[in-house]
């Protein structure tokens, strides 16, 4: 198996070297050469295995070149060992009648990173030694607030890694901020940017095409490289979990064999829906996929117009981790619904870049539309929505996953679909206890009190308890504490290289 870059302009490469370099060297994202059929039979013998023999079988299908006892070991790494507080690791509920709540939070960072994010540092080092050259890798990573942290806990202490986690000083939740200034490791380092998301991934973007730091790492022997999920090595992973939701529903008896079912997928950078698309285009039996947006409503705009337009104002939102404008796992669908056609790709990607928006034909926005749908709730709808749920169903949701809901509501008032439907629920509430704690239990007992003591009162209220993960924030001591402009990204990376692992 080859893989591709969605630009066009770069040679193919193995997948130990895509999952490697993280980006192609022309500035497009690694495609397979081909999306390989499960059929019905592999379904079935599918639906009575573990989540880790699923994952294992499925990531054999791409990860060629790598051994099938390697794919087994990284699996069994990644989400064994109690890594997971849910045997399932990523168990479906069932909510209402049809519609059902795929949990995929159960990981040591409370969030569905975690599902990738702890199979990928198991698979860089066999993979940078099948590229060979290199001593070592440096990860870059921009965070929106849950890769960062599931990233640094991944990677900690890897033997020849290191990573750097750029975050949004004042874009993520205080949850979030704590996971990750307190990291503990001897190879990580966490840098908070003045600035939003986009600028990070901006960052971190031009970072990785920067003469300077190239050589810098070359001379050092150590080769860049990304944890975001424009690696591939990211997003196969989160393949899986559709495949596994559907066999569960199927094992169970709430489906029949062949019976097509909705994904709602609450989504910021594009790549956990995409996997979605990944798995429908292999044969998993989908309907439609339900594109989730929060305030920043980007992706609703394109998949309604064909337009995409970054140039509109930022929300800083209770939903953060979907807080983007530049979603850049789009360009991944992109390249496949033109018909592989990297020269149209790359001519988008650069009217984005220089007029900040592009406009795709009617045929692609057709093939799009065919697939997707799309909404957005603001705040206020979320707030309710958690609520809602909460007294309906005795059901708790965090902000992110409200969203999905909110837009699967409004999917079932505006199409009348009837066909059963998985919600993705993307994070543990207690990541982002105020937003939850104000949505269930009212202003007044939540005024004037931190992120930490709602903690204990989210989960005294509730009678659910406070995942372990997130029990001891308030004790851990604050190990990174360095701020930087968007502008001395770049710095901050050339001083960190030639350190070595003295984190």
């Amino acid at each position: 198996m080859l893989y591709y870059s969605t630009r066009g302009m770069s040679l193919p490469v193995s997948a130990a070297g895509a999952i490697a370099e993280g980006m192609a060297p022309d500035g497009g994202l690694y495609v397979p050469e081909k999306l390989v059929p499960v059929g019905k039979e592999e379904l079935a013998a599918l639906a009575g295995m573990p989540y880790a023999a699923r994952a294992s079988s499925l990531l054999a299908l791409y990860l060629t070149g790598f051994a099938p006892g390697e794919i087994a070991a990284c699996v069994d790494e990644a989400y064994g060992g109690g890594k997971f507080d849910h045997p399932a690791v990523a168990p479906v509920k069932k909510l209402a009648p049809g519609l059902y709540v795929l949990e995929l939070w159960h990981g040591p960072t409370c969030a569905f990173k975690d599902m990738a994010l702890q199979l990928l540092p198991r698979l860089l080092p066999r993979a940078l030694a099948r590229a060979g050259g290199e001593r070592e890798v440096l990860i870059l990573v921009a965070t929106s607030g849950d890769t960062g942290k599931a990233a640094l806990e991944g990677f900690r202490d890897v033997e020849g890694t290191r990573i750097v986690v750029f975050y949004p000083a004042r874009g993520v939740s205080e949850v979030q901020r704590l996971q990750m200034v307190t990291q503990e490791g001897k190879n990580v380092h966490v840098v908070a940017v003045e600035g939003n998301f986009d600028q990070a991934q901006g960052g971190v973007k031009e970072i990785f095409a920067d003469p300077e730091v190239k050589a810098l790492a070359a001379r050092l022997g150590c080769r860049l490289s990304s944890a975001n999920s424009i690696n591939w090595g990211r997003l196969v992973p989160q393949i899986v979990y559709y495949f596994s939701a559907y066999l569960d529903l199927l094992r169970e008896g709430e489906i029949r064999p062949g019976e097509a079912v909705n994904f709602v997928v609450p989504t910021g950078n594009f790549g956990n829906i995409l996997a979605a698309y990944y798995a429908r285009q292999m044969g998993l039996p989908v309907h439609r996929l339900i594109c989730a947006a929060n305030k920043n409503n980007v992706l609703t705009q394109f998949i309604r117009s064909g337009i995409y337009d970054r140039r509109r104002e930022f929300y800083r939102t209770i939903s953060p981790s979907m807080d983007i404008l530049i979603s850049s796992n789009l360009e991944r669908l992109l390249f496949e619904v033109s018909g592989r056609d990297a020269a149209r790709v790359r001519s988008w990607m650069q009217a984005l870049k220089e007029y900040g928006h592009y406009r795709v034909e009617e045929g692609v926005l057709r093939e799009i539309q065919a697939v997707f749908w799309s909404d957005f709730a603001d705040d206020g709808a979320t707030l309710e929505t958690i609520r809602r749920v909460y007294r309906a169903y005795g059901y708790l949701m965090d902000p992110h996953t409200a969203v999905g809901m909110y837009v699967y509501e409004r999917y079932v008032e505006v199409t009348g679909d009837t066909h059963k439907t998985v919600l993705a629920s993307t994070a543990s509430p207690f990541k982002f206890n105020s937003s939850v704690a104000l949505a269930v239990m009212g202003e007044e007992a939540v005024a004037g009190r931190g992120e930490l003591e709602l903690l204990e009162l989210l989960s005294a209220f509730t009678g659910l308890s406070i995942p372990a993960p997130l029990r001891d924030l308030a004790r851990r001591p604050v190990r990174h504490t360095l701020t930087v402009s968007p502008a001395e990204m770049k710095r901050a990376v050339l001083e960190i290289l030639p350190a070595g692992g003295r984190g």
